[in-house]
C-alpha cells in the first residue's frame, strides 16, 4: 500500500541534519537532555540526536490526545521520564505540533522543572490546525491541514515504518 508523497526520504534526512547542526553550533559541546515524545517522535529523534555533535542524555515522555485521526483535547502522561532536568539543557522533540495541546502542556510542565534551558524541536507543524501558541525552536517542515503518516507517524498505530512523511487517504 502506498500513500501520496508530502515529504520524501531524502528532503527528511538532509533538513535533520541541518537541524542538528544548529543544536550543536548553540550548546557547543554543552550536554543536552533530548526527550522524544513518544511515539510519534522515535523515528525523528533517533536520527536527529545521531546528527547532534554534543553529548545528549535520551529519555523519553509517553503521552496521548489523539483518537483515531480527531484531537481529545486531553492530554494524558502514559510514561514519565526518568532524568532530572533541573538545571540542564533540555530539547522537547516532537513529531508534529498540531493543535498545539501537547506541545505547550509539556513545555508548561518541564519549565517546573527549573531546566537551564528548554527548547523544541518538531518535524512537522501544521499552522492551520494550532488553538495552543508554541514556540519551535528547531523545525524541520511546515505542512498543509493534511493527516499524515510515516516516519513515525501514524493512524491507529499503523504506518510509522513508512521513511518518508505521506498524506493518509482513508485506506486501510
Amino acid at each position: 500500500m502506498s500513500f501520496p508523497e508530502l515529504i520524501s526520504k531524502d528532503s527528511i534526512q538532509k533538513r535533520v541534519r541541518e537541524l542538528a547542526k544548529e543544536i550543536s553550533n548553540e550548546f557547543h559541546g554543552e550536554e543536552v537532555v533530548v526527550v522524544g515524545v513518544l511515539k510519534g517522535s522515535f523515528i525523528f529523534c533517533a536520527d536527529l540526536i545521531r546528527e547532534i555533535d554534543t553529548p545528549v542524555i535520551l529519555d523519553f515522555i509517553s503521552v496521548s490526545s489523539y483518537e483515531g485521526t480527531e484531537s481529545t483535547g486531553e492530554l494524558k502522561i502514559n510514561l514519565d521520564i526518568k532524568t532530572d532536568v533541573t538545571g540542564k539543557n533540555v530539547i522537547l522533540v516532537e513529531d508534529i505540533v498540531d493543535t498545539g495541546l501537547t506541545i505547550s502542556s509539556l513545555v508548561e510542565r518541564f519549565k517546573k522543572s527549573n531546566p537551564k534551558s528548554l527548547k523544541v524541536a518538531s518535524l512537522l507543524y501544521k499552522p492551520a490546525r494550532i488553538q495552543h501558541k508554541v514556540d519551535i525552536d528547531y523545525l524541520a517542515f511546515e505542512i498543509e491541514d493534511h493527516f499524515v503518516i510515516g516516519y513515525g507517524l501514524d493512524f491507529n498505530g499503523l504506518y510509522r515504518e513508512l521513511p518518508y512523511v505521506g498524506i493518509y487517504n482513508g485506506e486501510v
